[in-house]
């Protein structure tokens, strides 16, 4: 008979273990797409349909460019998770002040890079005259805001990375909650219109980073990095580097999907790209609702790698995927039962209302396509696989390039969104393919007794 040893930094991982780091980060998670419904909202009430085409695009390009930045908050969580299961609190500060020392610095260069990051975008995207003003206007604004955002990130990696969910709950709904309010009042109440909206984000970044560096520093045993043995030796940094530059690539390509779908979307014309970017907010929801299990996902995985402790392990992959397809499901069945309400209080504009209603059974597909993808995402980021994830992330998108010259011809914004769900389930069988043959590697096996 063989079993595994069981070392010091061993523990069990259970159904409520799962829940209690999921449900807090997603209820944190949701409040994000609900910022974007708000910000949706309250552009579709301006009266113009250039305003919501404009945010959409203005949007899509922030997100190519902010959203690139994620490996920071992912990296910092694995680094931290697996240095939490090594017992090695010295090493969980010195990654925090690594991801927080390349956020700063990331940060300052996407401000100075902002205006010819825009034109170079506008250029891409060729929208109209008017939908191109609202776009460079909201912006530019918030771009000012970066900085405070990637330090965001690496603050939230290093709570999810000691399984602080709550903390990280406290942070994401009062950063989104004074975005919402905030929106709402600069927005529709003062009547700033699409620049109001970019404003109350760039404060509510502020606020967030503010209360979320004196939350994670307050127990720091050395408050200055320096004093951190290793902080910033050759080695670590090397290897941060080159984790971050293959996640960085996976989440190039990953914001570049959806980047050419908005590319394509515009081809159909200010209706169909409102309507679109009405339907993406379905996504979105899906998307950070079941990111909350993905980061769980990390965490557990990242801790049993650094405990050296195969059960752990092995069942973290198993109930996270549970929770998973239960969660995907019940989203389907919620958005198919309640769209068409949800269209209607994100948009007045008659037109673009039909056109979403005709698309939404993709957009609520979603959930269901993608749940293997956000799952396997937080089993790879926690073991540190990113070069494994960032090639089949390639492989994805591949697929999804020749989905789109198959079925856009035919089936027009059908098929836009056909490929969206078929990229989606690429990018989730590809992962779970190749993880037996990672984890055949990953632990010593324990000798016979």
């Amino acid at each position: 008979m063989q079993r595994d040893a069981r070392p010091a930094g061993a523990f069990e991982v259970t159904h409520r273990m799962v829940l209690g780091l999921a449900l807090p980060m997603t209820l944190g998670f949701l409040t994000i797409p609900l910022l974007g419904i708000t910000d949706t909202a309250v552009a579709g009430r301006l009266g113009d349909p250039a305003m919501l085409a404009g945010l959409a695009i203005g949007a899509v390009l922030f997100d190519l460019i902010f959203g690139s930045f994620n490996f920071l908050r992912a990296s910092t969580t694995a680094l931290v998770a697996q240095a939490w299961g090594r017992e090695d609190r010295a090493e969980q500060e010195a990654v925090f002040w690594r991801a927080l020392a390349t956020a700063v610095v990331c940060g300052v260069a996407i401000v100075l890079l902002s205006p010819l990051l825009l034109a170079g975008g506008l250029w891409i995207m060729s929208p109209g005259t008017e939908t191109a003003a609202a776009t460079s206007e909201w912006f530019m604004i918030r771009m000012l805001s970066v900085p405070a955002g990637l330090a965001n990130f690496a603050i939230l990696g290093y709570l999810l990375g000691r399984a602080q969910t709550r903390i990280g709950l406290f942070l994401q709904v009062l950063i989104n909650s004074i975005n919402i309010v905030l929106t709402i009042l600069f927005g529709l109440t003062l009547g700033y219109g699409i620049a109001g909206i970019a404003v109350a984000t760039a404060i509510s970044e502020v606020i967030g980073t503010a209360a979320g560096l004196y939350v994670v520093l307050k127990p720091f045993r050395a408050r200055n990095p320096l004093d951190v043995p290793g902080t910033f030796a050759r080695e670590k940094l090397r290897a941060l580097f080159a984790l971050n530059g293959d996640i960085l690539i996976r989440t190039f390509v990953l914001i570049g999907a959806f980047f050419i779908l908005t590319r394509i979307g515009s081809g159909f014309g200010p209706v169909t790209l409102a309507a679109n970017a009405v339907l993406m907010n379905f996504f979105m929801v899906a998307g950070f609702w079941l990111d909350g299990l993905a980061n769980a996902a990390e965490t557990i995985i990242g801790r049993a790698i650094g405990a050296t402790y195969r059960p752990a392990f092995e069942r973290g992959v198993w109930l996270t995927g549970i929770w998973s397809a239960v969660l995907a499901g019940f989203t389907t069945l919620v958005f198919l039962a309640i769209g068409h309400p949800l269209i209607d209080f994100l948009t007045t504009v008659p037109e673009v209302r039909l056109a979403a209603y005709q698309h939404l059974p993709w957009a609520a597909l979603t959930a269901l396509s993608g749940f293997l993808a956000f799952h396997m995402d937080g089993v790879y980021i926690g073991a540190t696989w990113s070069h494994a994830m960032r090639n089949r992330m390639v492989m994805a998108f591949a697929g999804y390039c020749l989905a789109l010259a198959l079925l856009v011809p035919s089936l027009g914004n059908h098929g836009l969104w056909i490929s969206l769900n078929i990229f989606l389930v690429l990018r989730g069988v590809l992962l779970l393919m190749r993880l037996p043959g990672l984890k055949a590697g990953l632990f010593t096996p324990a000798p016979a007794t």
